[in-house]
């Protein structure tokens, strides 16, 4: 059985839906609702919420001991600055599952991020780059760091993921936190006006660049370290930055509409903002993974094929950030 936490969320549920693919429906799917499209069509053994699954693990009853656990489930949202509860849910439980994949000898492979790196300006998986700007990224290096002080002492697979600005089908359900190139195509489809953020970090308007990864291919690399035993952490992105007007201009080209507008930054926004993101990827690449990354241009013509025909979440779904994947 493998274990799939956030299985209901954006990365989560593609990742749930190529594990079917490639033959596996024996999958304990672990979320803190199920009542999305997200999983229309999927196969899996079982489902419980992050508070039955915490519990079984707790006290060991847990019915069918999983194969590899593949933790995707975290409060994603950037903008919460309640440490105790990110650290309660982002650390504190990761590091309950992180406690029992090694106790069991499974595999652990787990959602980090790379906000670890704030401002830094070089993304390279060094401590030296690592300026966490608010508190979920705080929340996610913590995690890291425990990882690194235990990795001389591991066997089994235990490998972090810094996934840069990811983007795909099924990211309706994190509201607020979907990647800008999501929202761009809500607000052209909309209003015919995608809303860029004004020039910052030495950037001109909507010339700052993240490092966008299409969540196909995350998904790709979180089953590569499945089927291939290794220890560390690992950036994931394609190893080049585009900027916030490209994703626009794609956008605008495909949907035959739309034009770009500048905002200013909320208050407080502009200080802990990311105005550049590049994976340096070579660890990745000295691990063996060689699949080649999926360009901008083809990531948004495949997203945008989904999001035309994607159904509305229901209610209240949309704003949840609490365990989304």
């Amino acid at each position: 059985m493998l274990v799939v936490t956030g299985a209901a969320g954006f990365i989560g549920s593609n990742l749930v839906r190529a594990l079917n693919a490639k033959g596996h429906s024996d999958l304990l799917l672990v979320d803190i609702h199920r009542h999305t499209s997200n999983l229309e069509g999927c196969t899996f053994a079982d489902f419980l919420s992050k508070e039955q699954f915490e519990k079984l693990l707790v006290s060991g009853k847990l019915r069918i001991p999983p194969v590899a656990i593949l933790h995707q489930g975290a409060c994603a949202d950037t903008l919460n600055e309640d440490e105790a509860f990110l650290f309660r849910n982002n650390f504190h439980f990761s590091k309950l599952l992180l406690e029992f994949a090694l106790a069991e000898r499974i595999p652990f492979i787990y959602a980090s991020s790379a906000a670890v790196y704030g401002n830094s300006g070089s993304f390279s998986e060094s401590p030296a780059n690592e300026k966490p700007l608010n508190s979920y990224a705080r929340s996610k290096l913590a995690l890291d760091d425990l990882v690194k002080t235990m990795l001389p002492h591991i066997t089994s697979t235990v490998v972090g993921l810094r996934y840069f600005n990811v983007y795909g089908p099924n990211e309706r359900s994190k509201g607020r936190m979907a990647s800008a190139i999501y929202q761009f195509y809500r607000q052209i489809e909309e209003t015919a006006l995608a809303s860029l953020f004004e020039g910052s970090g030495g950037f001109s308007s909507g010339e700052q660049r993240r490092d966008f990864v299409f969540a196909g291919d995350v998904v790709k690399v979180n089953l590569f370290f499945l089927e291939h035993p290794a220890r560390g952490i690992f950036n994931v992105g394609t190893g080049r930055g585009r900027s916030f007007n490209d994703a626009a201009r794609i956008l605008i080209r495909l949907m035959g509409k739309g034009q770009i507008r500048y905002i200013p930054f909320i208050p407080g926004l502009r200080e802990k903002y990311q105005s550049f993101t590049e994976a340096p990827i070579d660890q990745l690449r000295q691990c063996g993974y060689a699949e080649e990354f999926t360009s901008l241009e083809e990531g948004i013509t495949q997203s945008l094929q989904f999001w035309r025909q994607e159904k509305p979440q229901p209610a209240g779904l949309e704003a949840n950030h609490e365990f989304a994947g």
